[in-house]
């Protein structure tokens, strides 16, 4: 450990700094282990020089601040074996060892293997030149699947459980590199890698829109106040589009301003996608909320494009004389026992309504238990007009003529009889009318990945406030989307279906502790014990992990 000064060209600014020197087989570098300050003349520079050297003195005499990251544990777990130490090195007084570090490795291990086998390294413009923006971008990444906290949270818990320290500052700066053109290489390499690396047909596309809000009242270009779907109304957002395949897996995704409105960003995203990735015939699918008339009658009017959706339909908003179809039971054939299918004819579109008998019990239960609580509710005679703003309790409810408020019973006899009815409105040629809905029933899987993305890695609320930083902070979550999905069906491929919650539970468990015998002045790594299904996947990823403890040499 030694104290360097650092020039800068052109610029007086001199940075001083305390340097480790970090062998790796015959190769030697260096790792930075504090920055003490920038000295813009000779006086100052004496002054960190002194403080320089006083603060190495103390790092040395207490064995702290020395950390090991995820990949250099890697790199001395690859060669411990052909460190020759003596046999008396591994007799150990415990009163004499310390533990200095606990490193939490097995997160980098396989998702930053999996990292750079997608090629998210190349997301960042000139990569090879920019090695610590890349890094930085990684470590940040792989944090939010571990752990997704704030960006100054983030730094906090690298530095304590993984071994990376960060300056916060340069986190930030690092996410001004996510600018248009990285996102949008983002996207491609997603893309290319979901029709590459699984080998998957894309045939299938589910689209879906969700509402990112922030803590905060102030409007700008993109966060603007709209609709939302986490019911904040009073704060701003953005729209996120998010494309997916029928397996989850990530294609496309795509940031919109607040304000707007789900159904306008359809024909737009699949123009756009559509020219980019040159895809040929494709079956898009997605809720009632987003292909509205206006869409529909679009899509069916671009003959140069093979346009196919499978779209839900609202079947209590049809015309009377549709109703009286779809409610009449001889217009469906039966396709196995308590399932039943309709076809009819919607404004010149197939409209196709399913009968489960399975979803029908469901439905008359659901709304018996709303029945019940409201009936009790109305009992107690407690403020009855909240009620009337609640459109769970509102459609039930009618008002008297003296102002009374009662259940109508009319309605809850009128809603019986859709009980078990699902209806869809689709273009799709090919394919037979029970595999439409089978596919509209994937749409689960876009409904999926948005819970991972703002339940499991958080991605609200967001604390940014620039539009550039928040477009990054996005971009930071959908790379981290993308690696947990890509792992699950991997995964589910190669050995079984494993929940993302559970990978990282176990990735997060598999850990080593450096050990420090003060006597001998020896470290030690103690890697710890790994469930079965985790060091499956280290199989599965061919990534070696040594379970006996071993001698660190040759590292500081």
């Amino acid at each position: 450990m030694f104290v360097r000064i650092k020039s800068t060209p052109n610029s007086p600014r001199k940075s001083v700094q305390i340097v480790q020197s970090i062998r790796s087989g015959d190769k030697i570098s260096q790792k930075i282990i504090r920055h003490v300050g920038i000295a813009m003349d000779d006086a100052e520079l004496e002054q960190l020089k002194l403080l320089a050297e006083s603060i190495k003195i103390k790092l040395e005499e207490s064995g702290q601040e020395l950390l090991i990251g995820p990949e250099q544990m890697a790199k001395i777990g690859k060669e411990y074996k052909d460190k020759k130490a003596k046999e008396d090195d591994y007799k150990v007084n415990l009163k004499n060892v310390v533990e200095e570090q606990r490193v939490v490795s097995g997160i980098h291990d396989v998702y930053g293997k999996l990292f750079d086998e997608i090629g998210y390294d190349r997301v960042i413009k000139n990569p090879l030149r920019y090695k610590t923006v890349v890094k930085m971008f990684r470590d940040i990444v792989l944090a939010r699947i571990a752990n997704p906290v704030s960006k100054r949270s983030t730094v906090a818990m690298l530095e304590e459980d993984f071994g990376i320290k960060l300056d916060l500052e340069r986190v930030y700066r690092m996410m001004d590199w996510l600018d248009d053109e990285a996102i949008e290489r983002l996207n491609d390499i997603t893309y290319r890698t979901m029709t590459g690396l699984f080998n998957e047909k894309l045939d299938i596309i589910f689209f879906d829109c969700t509402t990112i809000y922030f803590e905060t009242f102030e409007e700008d270009s993109l966060r603007r106040n709209g609709y939302s779907k986490d019911l904040k109304f009073n704060q701003p957002q953005v729209l996120l589009a998010l494309m997916v395949t029928k397996e989850g897996l990530p294609v496309e995704y795509k940031v919109f301003e607040g304000d707007t409105y789900e159904g306008h960003t359809v024909i737009s995203t699949l123009n756009e996608i559509k020219q980019k990735r040159k895809i040929g015939k494709v079956i898009f699918v997605a809720d009632a909320g987003m292909f509205n008339k206006k869409n529909l009658q679009e899509l069916d009017e671009l003959e140069d494009h093979e346009y196919e959706y499978i779209v839900g339909a609202r079947l209590k908003n049809m015309p009377q004389d549709i109703q009286k179809q779809i409610l009449d039971c001889n217009n469906y054939k039966q396709v196995k026992e308590g399932y039943r299918i309709g076809e009819f004819t919607y404004k010149g579109r197939k409209l196709l309504v399913s009968y489960c008998q399975n979803r029908a019990q469901k439905d008359a239960y659901d709304r018996r238990k709303a029945v019940e609580r409201l009936r009790k509710k109305l009992e107690k005679k407690k403020n009855t007009k909240e009620y009337l703003s609640n459109y769970g309790y509102k459609k039930y409810l009618k008002v008297t003529g003296h102002g009374r408020i009662e259940l109508n019973e009319e309605k809850i006899k009128s809603d019986n009889q859709w009980d078990g009815l699902h209806g869809v409105v689709t273009n799709a040629r090919d394919i037979t009318n029970t595999e439409i809905f089978k596919q509209y029933n994937n749409l689960w899987t876009v409904e999926n990945a948005f819970r991972i993305t703002k339940h499991d890695l958080k991605v609200r609320p967001v604390f940014h406030w620039k539009p550039c930083r928040v477009k990054a902070h996005l971009a930071i979550s959908f790379t981290a989307y993308a690696l947990v999905r890509y792992l699950e069906y991997r995964v589910k491929l190669q050995y079984k279906k494993i929940s993302p919650e559970v990978i990282r539970q176990g990735l997060i468990r598999v850990q080593t502790s450096i050990l420090y015998d003060k006597h001998k002045k020896i470290r030690y790594g103690l890697p710890s014990r790994i469930s079965q299904h985790t060091r499956k996947i280290y199989q599965m990823l061919k990534i070696s992990y040594h379970r006996v403890p071993y001698i660190i040499v040759n590292i500081w």
